[in-house]
C-alpha cells in the first residue's frame, strides 16, 4: 500500500481511539448518574477484563506506525516526536507483560507514561494546527516539528495520532482503576477461605 493509504487508515484508527474514549466517558457517566448501577455491571466487568489487552494493542500500533513513517516513508521525526516516542515505546512491553500477568497494578507506572505522552502529543498537535510565527524551540532545520507529513481529515497529523492513542491508554487504565486492586474469585494467590469470605452469605 501507498504511504498515503496507510496515512488513512492510521488515522481512522484515530479516530476509532477518540470514538473509544467518548464511548467510555458516557458510560461512565451513565452509570455514576443513571441510577441503576446494576444494568451495567456486567458490561463493566467486561471492559475492565478487556482494558489491558486493549490498551497494549493500541500502544504496538502506534509504535508500528511510528516505524512506518519515519524508517518507510522517511519522513524525519522531530524533537517532539522523539520525546512521545519516548513514552509510547516502553508501554508496549509494559503492557504486554501486564496483559500476560492480569496485573492491574500497571496504572500505576503505564499511566504516568501515558499523561506525559499526551501532554507532549496535546502541544505539538497545536503548533502543527497553528504554526507560531516565530517556531518553536524543538523546531530544527532538518526536523520542524510545525511540518505536516500527515493531515487527514483536514485536522489528523502524526501528532493528533500519538495525542488519541495516550489518551485510549490513560482511559484503559483509568479503568483499571475503577475495579480496584481485588482479585476475581479463582485468581492465584487467593485462598478458599478468601474466596468463602467474600462470597454472600
Amino acid at each position: 500500500m501507498s504511504t498515503k493509504t496507510w496515512s488513512f487508515f492510521f488515522a481512522c484508527l484515530s479516530l476509532a481511539c477518540v470514538a473509544g474514549v467518548a464511548v467510555v466517558a458516557v458510560g461512565a457517566l451513565v452509570r455514576r448518574f443513571g441510577g441503576d448501577r446494576d444494568r451495567f455491571g456486567p458490561l463493566v466487568g467486561d471492559l475492565r477484563r478487556a482494558a489491558l489487552p486493549l490498551a497494549w494493542v493500541v500502544a504496538a500500533t502506534s509504535m508500528l506506525g511510528s516505524l512506518y513513517f519515519s524508517e518507510v516513508a522517511k519522513f524525519v521525526p522531530c524533537k517532539l516526536c522523539w520525546y512521545q516516542r519516548i513514552c509510547m515505546y516502553p508501554l508496549v512491553l509494559v503492557l504486554l507483560i501486564a496483559a500476560l500477568r492480569r496485573d492491574r497494578g500497571v496504572r500505576f507506572y503505564a499511566g504516568p507514561l501515558a499523561a506525559v505522552g499526551l501532554v507532549i502529543a496535546a502541544y505539538h498537535s497545536w503548533i502543527q494546527a497553528y504554526p507560531p510565527t516565530g517556531g518553536s524551540s524543538f523546531c530544527t532545520l532538518d526536523a520542524p516539528c510545525t511540518e505536516r507529513y500527515v493531515w487527514e481529515f483536514g485536522f489528523v497529523g502524526i501528532p493528533v495520532m500519538a495525542l488519541t492513542a495516550f489518551a485510549f491508554i490513560l482511559t484503559m487504565m483509568l479503568v483499571l482503576r475503577s475495579g480496584g486492586d481485588v482479585p476475581e474469585p479463582g485468581a492465584v494467590g487467593e485462598t478458599g477461605a478468601d474466596a468463602e469470605s467474600r462470597s454472600p452469605r
